[in-house]
């Protein structure tokens, strides 16, 4: 029979898990050695825990199915909580395997001994150590079964040494997975009753609902009702592009999504939660939704999406209505001064049908969805958990699941570094990826943060701790260091020619934009003040502004 590592990763590939994002030391060693007596399985690894589980994150978005993670005791764990937290609020489906001492060996307190299980349940709901071989795999297939949902979650196996090296171990059946279930009748009739009655109606979308059929259903929905479609502020993964329904974005910032759900009288939900700040700022509202509103949940994270929207559909009469749909539309090519938004109209200018774009801009990619709205038909992923460091990582596990697309990864200087070492994983893998680095050379969001906080005092000693000017970080230097050819542009001219380069050539590609911070100076000053007006401004001027800032 074989040990308990060669039968966990045969249950593990029987189950359709084939990836693993691997960052192992001594207690994963059988693991490591299984790998070559179970092809199937394909070992990516990673030079630091972070980008491993930012890279099963990004894999489980676009495959739709988990991949693996294998780390290194508690230590390892708590090194990729930040891209697990992410993972985890997003719904996503990843599976981790971590290394523990043999289980004879934990009562003498070894060094590297710890609380695995405590450290897991902060980005976990589902966590079990392995106490023998001939339970691994049943243990695992529930794992398996747990992480897969609905909703998709991050499930923690731990696995003790001695059951990875011990004989006896016996490949488990893939789990048997429960279909989600569709909105109940008396659901449907109640919003339908809403979408079809008087007042001002929107509709939220996250997680599944943001797919392309989900969308075809809502915008008909939407079209025959009169009703307007939002999207989540961070998307786990939204199709758009020319062609789909064009949905709008909430803000990020609390009072522009006030702007946008303003005199609502019904919201419905579907796949996600109502909206709230992402912060508590003093003297400003936390909770979203406008006083009076009705809020109303068609599909939670555990129900059906499509079919509950077939549902809808049947019961408002949207059958046959047609939806608004996004016509193609590429902005100009750019020129002039160089800016972090002439980098995003040269990617909406320039980037090919299907490419992944994944998005960690923060505010240097204000106006990236304005210009690749009308763009070929591509997928975004965003931040979801608000942990950064995920951008780099996350496109190498996009990249792993879709070899043939075109990923462009948007980062900033602050957050790159966080999970720099992504580069090697994508020229080690020979990844398709072109990462953007906006070197602004500060922590630009914090800045806008120090100001809307109304933090009092901040002078020169509280605003160096939002700069990083000194020393300046070379992202050529870095990439071309790890194996990725890396090129810094100046201009935009120059940031052209780097990015057409990119595009016609595989292989990861690193472009550094020297650019100035989107939202600095007198922009910076002002924006408190104008944000705080908007709640008294009248409801047209208020819109348009909001569409100023972030449009």
């Amino acid at each position: 029979m074989p040990n308990g590592a060669n039968a966990l990763i045969r249950t593990l590939v029987d189950a359709g898990i084939t990836t693993c994002f691997t960052n192992p030391g001594t207690s994963e060693m059988h693991f490591v050695a299984a790998l070559d007596n179970v092809p199937e399985m394909r070992a990516v690894l990673a030079l630091f825990e972070g980008v491993a589980t930012g890279a099963a994150d990004g894999y489980a978005r676009m495959a739709d199915k988990p991949a693996a993670t294998l780390l290194h005791l508690g230590c390892g764990l708590g090194n990729g909580m930040a891209n697990l937290h992410n993972a985890r609020k997003g719904r996503v489906p990843v599976l981790n395997i971590v290394g523990d001492h043999a289980t004879y060996h934990v009562q003498y307190d070894a060094q590297l001994q710890s609380d695995i299980e405590t450290v897991a349940r902060n980005v976990s709901p589902w966590v079990r150590t392995s106490t023998s071989t001939q339970d691994l795999c049943k243990d695992a297939a529930e794992a398996i079964g747990a992480c897969m949902g609905p909703p998709g979650q991050v499930a923690t196996l731990i696995l003790p040494a001695d059951v990875s090296w011990s004989e006896g171990g016996v490949p488990a059946a893939p789990p048997l997975l429960s279909a989600p279930v569709p909105a109940d009748e008396a659901t449907i009739a109640a919003i339908a009753q809403a979408l079809q009655g008087q007042g001002k109606k929107a509709i939220l979308l996250g997680g599944r609902a943001l797919r392309a059929p989900a969308l075809m259903a809502v915008a008909r929905i939407a079209a025959h009702t009169g009703s307007k479609l939002f999207a989540e502020v961070l998307p786990t993964r939204m199709e758009r592009g020319a062609g789909l329904p064009a949905v709008e974005r909430l803000a990020y910032m609390a009072e522009l999504a006030s702007v946008q759900l303003t005199g609502l009288d019904h919201l419905i939900l579907i796949d996600t939660k109502a909206p709230v700040s992402f912060f508590a700022y003093p003297g400003k509202k936390s909770y979203l939704v406008p006083e009076g509103c009705q809020l109303h949940t068609l599909a939670s994270f555990t129900q059906d999406v499509l079919g509950s929207l077939e549902k809808l559909s049947t019961a408002v009469g949207a059958g046959a209505a047609a939806p608004v749909l996004q016509l193609p539309k590429r902005p100009g090519r750019p020129s002039g001064k160089f800016t972090a938004d002439k980098v995003c109209k040269a990617i909406g200018q320039l980037m090919p049908e299907n490419s992944i774009i994944v998005d960690e801009a923060v505010t240097s990619g204000l106006m990236l969805t304005m210009y690749t709205a009308g763009a070929p038909r591509h997928d975004l992923i965003a931040l979801t958990g608000g942990s950064i460091g995920f951008g780099l990582p996350n496109a190498v596990g996009a990249a792993v699941a879709c070899p043939q697309r075109k990923v462009i990864a948007l980062v900033g200087d602050g957050s790159a570094m966080y999970t720099i070492q992504a580069l090697w994983t994508m020229a080690r893998e020979k990844l398709d990826i072109i990462s953007i680095v906006f070197n602004n050379r500060c922590y630009a969001v914090l800045n806008v943060e120090l100001q809307r906080v109304g933090a009092s005092g901040a002078g020169d000693r509280a605003r160096a701790q939002l700069d990083l000017k000194n020393p300046p970080l070379d992202f050529v230097q870095l990439g071309q260091s790890m194996g990725v050819a890396s090129r810094r542009t100046t201009t935009t001219e120059e940031f052209l020619a780097a990015f057409e380069h990119a595009l016609g050539s595989p292989g990861p590609h690193l472009i550094e934009a020297i650019v100035p911070p989107t939202l600095a100076g007198l922009k910076l000053r002002v924006l408190p003040h104008l944000l705080q007006s908007l709640a008294n401004l009248p409801e047209p001027i208020a819109r348009a502004l909001k569409r100023k800032i972030a449009p």
